[in-house]
């Protein structure tokens, strides 16, 4: 039986096309049903293009399960995140936010604006019990091949330790019951090791988490440990989380234009790529944020993804994916569980 899975349709930057190719590949590939929400008039005739076109063939050519939910509106990046929540009450967000509400899909996705992804779901999904902000995660790729979780990366700009506590609960179950990871290490992101090192708000959190009950906490990582597979949740308060997560897509853009000059330079480079393409070819896919799919917003009541701006076809049909795990991880129900005998 395929898991439904809802997506705004008008939220990236090369908005439908990027979602209607993504969730052609999601139908095809995944056990899901997949629901387009969009203003009909507009992704009817892109959809029927798509799977005309010579995209989905090598993907098998039975017609994907895939349906249109109409909006009358969508918001757009441009958009005010807060005015735009409160005016569109018929946007594509809103409207497949809703499907989740009332049990008519399993999660949600979307690559659009995420202020407004963040404020709609709160809104309308509410929050979990004991939860007072949501947390955007995302995904990292480590040295030791098993991925980490970093959040908050830009929820929720100022923080106290309470919220924190709350992040490394909701980062420990993700990491147990999506990513299967029996004991997830917790680390608090600071500028030492040492439980006197970090600001005020490092300092008070500190001492709560390590008296957190059933919590594997490792003490204080720093930025060198967000790639070295020393802690599988690390946690921080969004504005150093943002700053980490954007820190690191340029550094991973500089170095693949560096190797890219690299190999072009002399003959022997080239020659050198083109029997290492492979191994090129692995490393691209290893930094490449489309395979991660999108951040969970942890907290809200229900399933809500949020995707990159520049998502292409891969990014969204991952981005399905992750909801549809997170769906079937009962995530939601081990966190309110956990703060509630906390």
């Amino acid at each position: 039986m395929p898991i439904d899975i809802v997506v705004d349709a008008m939220g990236s930057d090369k908005a439908p096309e990027s979602e209607i190719r993504g969730a052609i590949l999601a139908a095809r590939l995944l056990d899901v049903r997949v629901h387009l929400v969009g203003p009909q008039a507009i992704l009817r005739p892109a959809l029927e293009r798509a799977l005309r076109s010579r995209f989905p063939v090598r993907y098998g050519r039975k017609r994907p399960q895939i349906e249109i939910v109409h909006s009358s509106e969508w918001i757009s990046m441009e958009d005010k995140a807060a005015q735009s929540v409160r005016t569109k009450r018929d946007s594509s967000m809103r409207v497949g936010l809703r499907m989740v509400r009332d049990g008519t899909a399993a999660g949600f996705f979307t690559a659009g604006n995420t202020g407004a992804a963040m404020a709609t779901a709160k809104m309308v999904l509410g929050m979990l019990g004991g939860v007072h902000r949501p947390g955007l995660s995302t995904i990292l790729p480590t040295s030791q091949g098993i991925p980490s979780i970093l959040l908050d990366v830009g929820a929720n700009v100022d923080c106290d330790p309470d919220n924190l506590v709350q992040f490394a609960v909701m980062g420990h179950i993700y990491a147990r019951n999506v990513l299967h990871i029996a004991n997830p290490r917790v680390g608090l992101l600071s500028i030492g090791e040492e439980d006197s090192k970090g600001n005020s708000l490092t300092r008070d959190t500190f001492p709560m988490l390590q008296a957190l009950p059933g919590m594997n906490f490792i003490g204080n990582v720093e930025g060198r440990d967000l790639f070295n597979g020393h802690a599988d949740v690390i946690v921080c308060d969004g504005f150093v989380g943002n700053v980490a997560i954007k820190t690191c897509e340029g550094t991973a853009r500089l170095v693949s234009v560096l190797l890219r000059e690299s190999l072009k330079s002399t003959v022997t480079s080239q020659v050198g790529a083109l029997l290492s393409r492979r191994a090129f070819q692995d490393f691209k896919k290893r930094v490449d944020y489309s395979e991660y799919g999108g951040a969970p917003l942890l907290g809200v009541r229900g399933v809500c993804i949020i995707g990159h701006g520049a998502s292409n076809e891969r990014a969204v049909m991952n981005g399905i994916r992750v909801a549809a795990e997170f769906a079937q991880a009962e995530v939601n129900s081990g966190i309110e569980t956990t703060l509630r005998t906390a």
